[in-house]
């Protein structure tokens, strides 16, 4: 198992993995990272200041992601953990808390002081991981990600 950040040649696989995720899951496909446009080309979406998209790669083969990001629409102090999905063969294996201990460790490392994420309800395996890790559930969405069809919203302080 290698964790690395993203390179273009991954482009693809992790937005198949993203789409195809949102689709088993029953998911909205407006609303959502479905939609993004930078789920067509994460390598270049993330080749700004103060943000890491990492891959997980296995036997040579990606099979998911998770990234941080300033939350856009917000000010500078606030990332957000974007685009955590994985492929279904590699789920349940303790892969989620090692990318979040991973991306949780890059956005304080960017000095982030506050971290948010959106989910959706469905996404129970991962809603567990956010709030076993200090997440706590938010009654409304910040910044402007253009993902109204969300419905969790969660904050954690990093500096805690």
């Amino acid at each position: 198992m290698i964790i690395r950040k993203i390179q273009p040649k991954d482009n693809s696989k992790i937005e198949q993995i993203i789409k195809a995720a949102l689709i088993e899951f029953g998911l909205p496909t407006t609303g959502t990272a479905f939609e993004d446009e930078e789920t067509l080309s994460m390598f270049d979406a993330y080749q700004i200041e103060r943000a890491v998209y990492y891959v997980l790669e296995i036997d040579g083969e990606v099979f998911g992601g998770g990234g941080i990001k300033q939350l856009k629409g917000s000010d500078e102090t606030i990332c957000e953990l974007q685009k955590m999905y994985f492929d279904p063969k590699i789920r349940g294996k303790g892969y989620g808390q090692i990318f979040f201990e991973k991306c949780m460790q890059a956005a304080k490392d960017f000095k982030y002081q506050q971290c948010y994420l959106e989910s959706a309800s469905a996404l129970e395996a991962a809603i567990h991981i956010y709030r076993k890790n200090g997440f706590k559930h938010l009654t409304s969405h910040l910044g402007n990600t253009g993902h109204f069809s969300c419905s969790v919203w969660m904050l954690k302080e990093l500096n805690q």
